[in-house]
């Protein structure tokens, strides 16, 4: 055979070679780490990321285009990611507890979360010179911590324990911060569309985003986490659903409990959320839980692997117009700005001081904020959404890595200088 009928033969068709370069990147990714470290593979989404930049080289081979020309793939695969992650991370949750064991995580909520929005708002217009909407959603992008980055930071599966402070106010904070950093973006793109008017926006914004989305999402999730277990555990009693192991109850629960609230406008962020805290309270012991929860968790792993190898695909276009001053804004949110705030937040909580700093350093920044940025770019015209594609890439980049390589040996020493009882 001639050296042109091989040619002919071996078609490299771009779609195969994706599939087989994402396949390789991701297996490499989990599997490199841990030929240095017995520990979980903190190190696999850098890897991911870093990864991905080779594809830059070769364009037939990135997996997803650039999110400034195509931000609706990059919204739909992100929010798929999110949503699973934030019902897992619901599920996660063992035991309710007293109101003393919630205060951490309402106070990141309730004051660290807003105060993050005003000063990364406030760098934004003074260092970066974004334009005031620009400056908002920049805010309420990168406020809200990640569910599907931050694993090693929450607590475990069901069943397992290990709940402590730390790690609940982490898992809870994450749950419920995304969806609470939905009304923000939304005064972003009134201010866009608008300008600074508040008379003409204020009371719709008040009423609509941030009340009334907030309570029906809540409602949402609650009514479909126990509707979904009746049906799991309880009906038909010597038929249930929950005895067949079928995992794939998770995922549609998801999707019907996400999709029946945006369809009411409500958070389906919070409704998610909601949903799987409350699931897993119907028959709490049941082993099935477990199972629901592995399923989610490996579809969560999937899509957040390959988006980041997508993200790190197209770094060096996010990167085109990086400047020192956008370098600047994430780097003053990572190490100042974030723990600042959760610091002053936690006062008066009554977590030991180490705690309080891990609780407070650790706010992982990663999917969700690719979402809330790609959903703005296609609901409305947002200004200077180069240098915002810019800020939020790098402030993903940095937190991956500084978050990522120096979590393991945070918890180990928590653990080992502020005993608790899982």
């Amino acid at each position: 055979m001639s050296f042109e009928h091989l040619q002919s033969f071996f078609v490299f068709d771009g779609y195969h070679l994706q599939l087989a370069f994402v396949g390789l990147i991701i297996i490499l990714s989990y599997w490199v780490p841990r030929l240095v470290s017995r520990r979980e593979p903190v190190a696999a989404p850098l890897l991911l990321i870093s990864a991905g930049l080779v594809a830059w080289l070769f364009p037939e081979v990135k997996p997803l285009p650039d999110p400034g020309e195509a931000p609706v793939i990059w919204e739909h695969l992100s929010e798929m990611a999110v949503i699973v992650a934030l019902f897992g991370a619901g599920m996660r949750i063992d035991e309710i507890g007293s109101w003393q064991r919630w205060r951490p995580a309402t106070r990141l909520l309730v004051i660290a979360m807003p105060l993050t929005i005003i000063a990364v708002a406030l760098l934004g217009a003074g260092l970066a010179g974004l334009s005031l909407a620009s400056a908002i959603l920049l805010g309420a992008v990168l406020a809200p911590t990640d569910p599907v980055l931050a694993s090693d930071v929450q607590v475990g599966p069901p069943h397992k324990g290990g709940e402590r402070p730390v790690r609940f106010a982490l898992t809870t904070e994450a749950g419920l911060n995304d969806g609470l950093a939905f009304p923000f973006v939304y005064l972003a793109l009134f201010v866009a569309a608008e300008g600074m008017a508040p008379s003409s926006w204020g009371l719709e914004w008040v009423g609509i985003d941030v009340v009334y989305k907030i309570i029906v999402g809540g409602l949402v999730g609650w009514a479909g986490g126990w509707m979904l277990g009746y049906v799991l555990f309880h009906f038909p009693r010597k038929t249930a659903l929950a005895e067949t192991g079928s995992g794939v109850i998770a995922l549609a629960g998801v999707f019907l409990c996400y999709g029946s609230s945006e369809l009411v406008e409500g958070y389906g962020f919070i409704a998610v959320a909601v949903m799987g805290f409350t699931l897993r309270r119907v028959e709490k012991e049941h082993d099935f839980h477990r199972r629901l929860h592995d399923f989610s968790e490996a579809i969560e792993h999937g899509l957040t692997a390959l988006l980041l190898v997508a993200f790190g695909s197209v770094l060096p276009v996010l990167f085109a117009d990086l400047s020192w001053s956008h370098i600047a804004v994430a780097l003053l949110l990572i190490l100042v700005i974030r723990p600042l705030a959760g610091w002053l937040s936690l006062m008066g909580t009554g977590l030991h001081r180490d705690e309080r700093l891990v609780i407070a350093v650790y706010g992982v920044r990663g999917i969700g904020s690719i979402y809330y940025l790609a959903y703005a770019a296609s609901e409305g015209e947002i200004a200077q959404m180069t240098d915002l594609w810019s800020i939020v890439a790098i402030a993903v980049l940095l937190s991956t890595m500084l978050h990522g390589f120096t979590v393991g040996l945070a918890m180990d020493r928590l653990h080992r200088d502020v005993p608790h009882d899982d």
